[in-house]
């Protein structure tokens, strides 16, 4: 895929635009709200959403993949790399495939990326244990995916309104 200057600069906007996002969700106290370990908005997941509809699947797959890595290179912590690889990758390909669904909104589309990323985390968990306890937490994940991603997808219609005047309103 051969990309022009302007859509490896709007790439890279988003990128950071992406771990701006996910650096400020790590300050939000959603645990004081949802008193489950390791649950979180997924604030980077808006871009995504936002990529994915308004450049295509190729070039939001690579901002995912420069998210996934720097994030954990800034965090110094490769094994959240793996975690944040399992999940975003899942979420990735389940949204690139709904997307393509005339019955679906972007709101679905979101819902059933939040939920497959819950399951890729919960694979690379289980990887990483060696064993499917980590299964038992999967419903609860489940359960809040279906919140989380609703969220992302408002927040992303709420984008692709304040820029359909602009030419980045592809979808």
């Amino acid at each position: 895929m051969k990309l022009t200057t302007k859509q490896l600069t709007l790439c890279a906007v988003l990128t950071a635009l992406a771990l701006a996002l996910s650096y400020v969700e790590n300050f939000l106290p959603l645990s004081l709200a949802v008193p489950l370990p390791g649950v979180k908005l997924g604030l980077a997941n808006i871009v995504t959403v936002f990529a994915l509809y308004a450049l295509g699947a190729g070039q939001a797959f690579l901002i995912l993949i420069a998210r996934c890595t720097l994030g954990a290179l800034f965090a110094g912590n490769l094994n959240a790399l793996l975690f944040s690889l399992f999940g975003g990758l899942s979420a990735m390909a389940v949204m690139a495939l709904l997307s393509r669904s005339k019955h679906l909104s972007l709101y679905g589309v979101s819902v059933g990326g939040a939920a497959a990323h819950n399951c890729g985390q919960i694979a690379a968990a289980m990887l990483t244990l060696g064993n499917t306890a980590p299964l038992y937490y999967l419903p609860l994940l489940l359960g809040v995916s279906l919140f989380t991603g609703a969220l992302t997808g408002f927040a992303a219609g709420l984008l692709f309104r304040a820029l359909e005047h602009t030419s980045l309103r592809k979808a």
